[in-house]
């Protein structure tokens, strides 16, 4: 490791805003970050992480003793056939490990996990696959690796939520992660799918969702009291969630995420005196993150809050002033401190910004050291990046849009051949902070516009509401407008705009051919749907059907009016599709039909179809050919 100061830190990370940019390889951007996800032991001796390779292509679990210098090489994947999905200690010796892969059940597309415990004392790594089905009268779980609590009291045992009695109505089972033993301690009842438990480790909550009648509660358990309460009940079709989040130290402290107005807040219930208490909102924005626990006194210190400064909202004093005194070392950057170890004395530093790929840095406290861990992307230089603005435009019915705007360096004040890239979901958003694909994108000499769409979250209930049967709406609306204003302003040059998006914003860009056939020069559809009917039909292959059909629709003339599959003779637009053949978000025909039906029409269209490929670009060389078909494509028509 290399010991650095403050101030060269500092020197390391700061850059000239107005130097000029040049054309980096496409496997600088397409590569899949070096390093990703350190996790501290809860001594802060060790660390784990995952390291992506090229030669030969595979991710790698590591572990890292701080204090030996000692290396060992934890878990390998191709990414192909199955992904190391998450990783995390359980103690000072064992690390669980969940693994994803493709799979079917009864000839229906899925995605199964499996838990493994990995022991890494002695000369050799030993591994436990945790879940193991007694009996042909169990279910085999379909997804193994639900941990509700890893009993930080009880290192030798976690919790795991598994359908093996009734499927999907889990059941919580003990697990001894050294024997793989394991011991029912809740039957799955009530339509509960998730369950909680409080900081002392004990059963509390469930939370109970009915799939066909969309009727939702949480169920909770008062004290020592081992009857089941019904509270914050709702009809999940047509009423604002009301989501538990977790527990305070105190065992009644129960956290809690309601709208507030049409914002969403976070609120404490106690359980004994029925006494509900605002704890933080943003009048702007909802406030939809996940509680931030002190791994040393085990109580709630914060939540992360993504339109704060720090993406987090501390009300604990020590770790606020801790965080503000990062800030002023460190100024130019975005600052998060995502791991401690149990004593919060050792912590992981992850710092980035728009121009600024991800850094982690290793801490210590009591000797006020911080070293370099490693670059997330080291053959990215800051010094050809460029930094994003968020700004706000207007839509045609008058309501104000939020986006991120990113600029070519050397390239302000002109009309630019424009990349307009709306997100995935569409329930997401986008963030400042660094993006590979804009970052590429803007290298190439384009401008990206990023707009928070409606349908967006983080905008308020009624905002996020506009996604609901309004694929090709008002939400494809947004995106003609954002055009039209960056054509306005003097952004973008009309006749060299190009719309990309992955997922759902594949769909959108795919729409933005049949909606708005002489706006765009061109489109890419990464992994996008251009069948709603098709979608809603494969659905039903589904426990959440229901959700599918009131989410997109229900209605066969309405699902084809807004499918650009159905469509297609009016698409001018040069489109370029790209799909992984194993993807289980979106379906691999959904690309595979719109490619035929447009060539069968002699449209321009190129169709990328990616071997083994997933909704992520799990895989290198995917990423690869994805970044170098666009590439390609963009100069053809762009440049």
């Amino acid at each position: 490791m290399k010991r650095l100061s403050s101030i060269l830190l500092f020197s390391c990370i700061f850059i000239s805003l107005f130097s000029a940019s040049k054309e980096l390889p496409v496997s600088s951007f397409s590569q899949l970050p070096q390093y990703n996800n350190p996790k501290l032991s809860p001594s802060g001796h060790r660390i784990a992480y995952i390291g992506n390779f090229r030669s030969p292509d595979v991710a790698v679990l590591t572990m890292f003793d701080l204090s030996t210098g000692e290396k060992k090489y934890i878990a390998k994947s191709d990414n192909e056939e199955v992904k190391i999905n998450w990783f995390n200690w359980a103690n000072e010796k064992t690390i669980i490990v969940s693994l994803r892969f493709a799979s079917k059940r009864g000839g229906v597309d899925t995605t199964e996990t499996r838990l493994i415990a990995y022991n890494i004392e002695g000369d050799e790594v030993t591994q436990k696959v945790l879940i193991k089905p007694r009996g042909s009268s169990q279910n085999v779980s379909q997804f193994q690796d639900n941990v509700i609590s890893y009993l930080p009291d009880d290192p030798d045992h976690i919790l795991v939520a598994l359908d093996l009695d009734v499927r999907h109505q889990p059941s919580v089972y003990k697990v001894n992660i050294n024997t793989t033993r394991k011991k029912r301690i809740e039957k799955g009842k009530l339509w509960i799918r998730d369950w909680l438990v409080d900081q002392q480790g004990k059963l509390r909550v469930g939370i109970s969702l009915n799939y066909e009648t969309g009727e939702a509660s949480t169920r909770v358990r008062i004290g020592d009291n081992k009857k089941w309460h019904s509270i914050f009940e709702y009809n999940a079709f047509n009423e604002p969630a009301i989501t538990p989040l977790g527990f305070g130290l105190d065992p009644n402290l129960l956290y809690y995420r309601a709208y507030k107005g049409d914002k969403l807040a976070l609120f404490t219930l106690d359980l004994k005196t029925k006494e509900e208490r605002l704890i933080f909102e943003d009048k702007n924005y909802d406030v939809d993150g996940r509680l931030i626990y002190s791994k040393k006194s085990k109580d709630v210190i914060g939540v992360y809050h993504g339109n704060s400064e720090t993406g987090r909202i501390y009300w604990s004093g020590a770790l606020d002033s801790f965080q503000k005194s990062i800030n002023t070392a460190l100024p130019d950057t975005n600052n998060y401190l995502v791991d401690f170890s149990t004593d919060e004395n050792i912590y992981v530093l992850y710092t980035e910004n728009g121009y600024t790929p991800g850094v982690y840095f290793l801490g210590n406290r009591k000797e006020k050291s911080l070293d370099l861990l490693f670059e997330q992307y080291p053959n990215l230089s800051p010094d050809e990046l460029t930094a994003h603005q968020l700004i706000t435009y207007t839509a045609r019915d008058g309501e104000e849009i939020e986006g991120y705007l990113t600029i070519p360096k050397g390239l302000e004040g002109k009309a630019l051949p424009t990349i307009l890239h709306p997100h995935g979901g569409p329930g997401s958003r986008e963030y400042a902070g660094f993006d590979y694909w804009t970052s590429f994108f803007t290298n190439r000499g384009y401008a990206v516009f990023r707009p928070n769409f409606r349908g967006s979250t983080g905008y308020g209930y009624e905002f996020a509401q506009s996604q609901m049967k309004g694929w090709g709406l008002t939400m494809q609306d947004d995106l003609t407008d954002a055009a039209h204003w960056l054509i306005d302003k003097g952004i973008a040059d009309p006749k060299r705009i190009c719309i990309v998006g992955a997922s759902y914003g594949g769909y959108a860009a795919t729409m933005a051919a049949v909606k708005t056939p002489n706006l765009f020069k061109c489109a890419i559809s990464f992994a996008g749907i251009s069948n709603l009917r098709q979608l809603v039909g494969e659905s039903r292959n589904y426990i959440n059907s229901k959700f599918v059909e009131n989410q997109i629709g229900d209605k066969t003339k309405d699902l084809k009016a807004r499918s650009p599959y159905y469509h297609a003779e009016k698409i001018v637009t040069p489109l370029l599709l790209i799909h992984g053949e194993q993807d289980r978000v979106v379906d691999v025909k959904q690309s595979r039909m719109m490619a035929k039906k447009l060539k069968s029409l002699d449209k321009p269209v190129t169709y990328i179809e990616l071997e083994d490929g997933d909704h992520y670009l799990s895989i290198q060389r995917n990423r690869d050919t994805t970044f170098s078909e666009m590439d390609s494509f963009l100069k053809k028509h762009l440049k």
